[in-house]
């Protein structure tokens, strides 16, 4: 019997992991506009230390044991055909392919600043990125963040504690920063970038530059439309929360006002069967929140119910009502991961390297990382598939 084919559209954290729990059921197709994964986690460490944010946040798609049995593409998606069951991938040389599916998940993610681009990248474009935004900052001897979300915090913090010498400032609108997340979680942070001598001001609502996209790290003077005075620094990093689906390949039927991808409980795209979305790009709730909560494992389940024709099977993915997990990343004295509820638990810095990324992150939830990667790359043509001995 022919097994069925899925494409994954978007191989970012929650593409990967969903094709790594169907490839054992089904023949599964990855595209992705990187050659491995180049995550969207943890900015602060990604701006100050960007080699230790690489070893984790960025792994050739070849390193994954669990995707040895995908078949990757390297290209953009420029089209959908949702009836014909078919997207069209152009690859770096510009040519197009139409790759069949019988299921097509969607999860090309969002677009946000310079640490989310959805572009075609090498991995050379992709390492001078991490080179240009890192050595921006090392220049400056002072330096404004704008913004009162988790990224904002984590940079902000990150380049602190990287950098005590330089002034950093965090600028957030709203009374409290992290204003998404439980009060408790802001007081343990805030108390945080204190001690890394961080300044913090409340109630600074930006005015952006007509046509600026917040994609960039600029310097020079921040203005207020909430009347405080301008503030000048030498390097301004914005993570205003400008987020943008990267949804411009798909039917503007399936999406809603703002571009994401409409979904029903069950992550199915309403109105065409075995469609589905998961991640940043799906409108599962106002935080768009299935990205951080592993739908990927839901998702993959209630694509083989569907394929095996038993959809009354399928489970729903009940969103949380607050933001949760890390903030900061790792820091000298471990990773703290906070609860819904605020309250938080540490693991210690002993652990992190011994025990949570070896064994939790890379065996547990992600089934195994080589080492090293092979020399084979991973900009595979469309009808080639990696094999192993």
């Amino acid at each position: 019997m022919t097994r069925p084919r899925v494409v994954v559209a978007g191989l970012g954290d929650t593409g990967i992991l969903t094709a790594i729990h169907l490839s054992r059921h089904a023949d599964v197709v990855g595209i992705s506009s990187k050659t491995g994964l180049v995550s969207g986690q943890e900015l602060g460490l990604r701006v100050s230390r960007p080699d230790t944010w690489a070893r984790d946040y960025r792994i050739p798609f070849e390193r994954f044991r669990k995707l040895d049995r995908v078949r990757t593409i390297h290209g953009s998606l420029t089209a959908a055909d949702l009836d014909g069951r078919t997207v069209t991938v152009t690859g770096a040389d510009g040519t197009e392919h139409v790759e069949p599916f019988d299921s097509l998940i969607i999860a090309t993610g969002v677009r946000n600043g310079f640490w989310r681009r959805p572009g075609l990248q090498s991995p050379t474009d992709v390492d001078r990125d991490l080179t240009a935004a890192h050595s921006r900052l090392a220049r400056a001897e002072s330096i404004a963040v704008v913004g009162g979300g988790a990224a904002a915090v984590s940079a902000a913090a990150n380049l602190a504690a990287t950098w005590p010498d330089k002034r950093i400032d965090l600028y957030h609108p709203g009374e409290r920063a992290l204003p998404r997340h439980h009060q408790r979680t802001w007081q343990n942070v805030a108390a945080r970038l204190d001690r890394l001598g961080v300044g913090v001001h409340g109630g600074h609502r930006a005015q952006v530059p007509d046509g600026f996209a917040c994609d960039e790290i600029t310097s020079g003077s921040v203005r207020w439309s909430t009347g405080q005075d301008a503030a000048q620094a030498d390097a301004v990093l914005w993570a205003i929360g400008r987020v943008a689906p990267n949804s411009a390949w798909l039917p503007a039927e399936i999406l809603d006002a703002d571009g994401f991808v409409r979904v029903t409980p069950e992550l199915r795209v309403p109105g065409h069967e075995r469609v589905y979305a998961v991640g940043d790009i799906a409108a599962t709730d106002p935080l768009r929140s299935s990205a951080r909560n592993r739908a990927d494992r839901l998702l993959a389940h209630n694509v083989r119910v569907d394929l095996s024709g038993r959809p009354d099977r399928a489970r729903t993915y009940v969103p949380p009502r607050r933001r949760w997990g890390s903030v900061l990343g790792v820091q000298h004295d471990g990773l703290q991961v906070f609860a819904p509820n605020g309250r938080a638990f540490r693991f210690p810095a002993w652990s992190v390297d011994a025990v949570l990324q070896p064994w939790i992150v890379r065996r547990g939830i992600y089934g195994g990382i080589r080492d090293t990667g092979s020399p084979t790359s991973s900009l595979l043509s469309p009808d080639r598939r990696r094999r192993r001995t």
